[in-house]
């Protein structure tokens, strides 16, 4: 998906209110290229690190609401961070990720900036951050209220069982039971069963008795 570069001076359109200083002297400091993406089903941000004298690279996708945008940036900081401190020594969500997206992070949280809820969730974040927002199940339920709302869209888990749904890619579902974690659900035109997160946004296309 394309990517444009986007002035620092527009980048406060895409943050909540009072986060720009403290983001922008961050990229500054670490001479952060950052671009901004349309969107990206599989990933939320990635970062790539300088080689040479070029920059950092880090990459968000533009379509999140403010508050997801910050906590995926702030996300991919800490691998830029991580990344001049231990190199290619460490994993890429290990300990040390860890530690430094959780220092990273209480700045923020510290100041307030976040709404009441969000801001419980990054709290519990902090004892043990995930690889993704996305893998933060009850973080992304929080975030997903702040979107704007989009016509005959859901979370799955909103969905009655039994009806019909359409991912992304156009493939139409039906929604059956949960199975620990995550909803049995089976593919129309081929009748084969996936599992699927109960955060995963998802467009209805008929309820069960329609």
């Amino acid at each position: 998906m394309a990517k444009k570069e986007v002035p620092l001076m527009q980048l406060s359109a895409y943050l909540p209110d009072h986060t720009y200083e403290p983001v922008v002297a961050f990229l500054n400091f670490y001479k952060v290229h950052l671009t901004i993406a349309k969107s990206r089903n599989s990933v939320l941000g990635d970062y790539r690190h300088s080689v040479d004298t070029k920059h950092h690279r880090i990459s968000v996708n533009g379509n999140l609401n403010k508050y997801a945008f910050l906590i995926t940036l702030l996300h991919e900081l800490a691998h830029l961070i991580a990344f001049e401190k231990y190199g290619n020594r460490i994993q890429a969500h290990g300990r040390e990720w860890k530690t430094i997206y959780g220092q990273i992070l209480s700045q923020f949280i510290e100041k307030q900036l976040f709404p009441a809820d969000i801001q419980k969730e990054l709290l519990k974040t902090l004892q043990n951050p995930g690889a993704s927002t996305c893998s933060e199940e009850n973080l992304q339920r929080v975030l997903y209220r702040y979107d704007s709302p989009k016509k005959g869209y859901k979370l799955i888990e909103d969905l009655p069982e039994g009806a019909v749904f359409k991912i992304k890619d156009g493939r139409t579902f039906q929604k059956g039971k949960k199975r620990t974690k995550r909803y049995s659900c089976v593919e129309m035109a081929t009748s084969r069963t996936y599992l699927f997160s109960p955060v995963y946004e998802v467009l209805m296309v008929t309820g069960p008795n329609d």
